[in-house]
């Protein structure tokens, strides 16, 4: 008498590798996605930590010189990713974007921790009476009206620090 045994396979089928491929799959992009938006919110703290280091730096200035250091007349002076803005992207000496801070009251000036290629930057204006410093905000993290950093003038795009008026409302 004969007798037939079963064989016995020891691997998976197909169907089951597809399947732990597409769970993989949407594990990992669950997973970048957060990543993204993590990554978003630390490039806007630093962002903020960099206005409130420049807001500091300026009334040290101030409180020196009775003044503010001068923008060119009626012109935003920064530091922008090329080719995106105004700015001639230096952060030190004599030829920095808001000249005179350095390396007295801050050691180098911030520059954006936008991702290459977009257009972020921050950007200066001055009367030597008042100032406004710009920041590219992220799209997510627009302030409100009455929150700090608030720019009425750009409140789609920028967050903005200044000395006062004219230049909060108007510049």
């Amino acid at each position: 008498m004969t007798f037939y045994t079963k064989k016995q396979n020891k691997g998976f089928t197909l169907i089951e590798l597809l399947v732990v491929i597409a769970i993989i799959g949407i594990l990992s992009s669950v997973v970048l996605a957060s990543l993204n938006g993590a990554r978003a919110k630390a490039r806007d703290s630093k962002r903020k930590q960099d206005m409130v280091q420049i807001r500091t730096a300026l009334e040290m200035y101030y409180n020196d010189n009775g003044k503010y250091p001068l923008a060119n007349p009626g012109a935003w002076g920064g530091v922008s990713t090329v080719p995106c803005g105004p700015g001639n992207g230096q952060t030190s000496g004599a030829n920095a974007y808001i000249a005179g801070l350095t390396p007295t009251y801050i050691s180098v000036l911030p520059v954006d921790p936008a991702a290459p290629g977009s257009c972020n930057g921050y950007l200066y204006n001055s009367d030597g009476t008042n100032y406004k410093f710009l920041v590219h905000a992220s799209a997510e993290s627009y302030p409100s009206a009455g929150q700090p950093f608030y720019d009425p003038v750009r409140p789609t795009w920028a967050w903005m620090i200044c000395s006062g008026e004219p230049a909060c409302s108007s510049w």
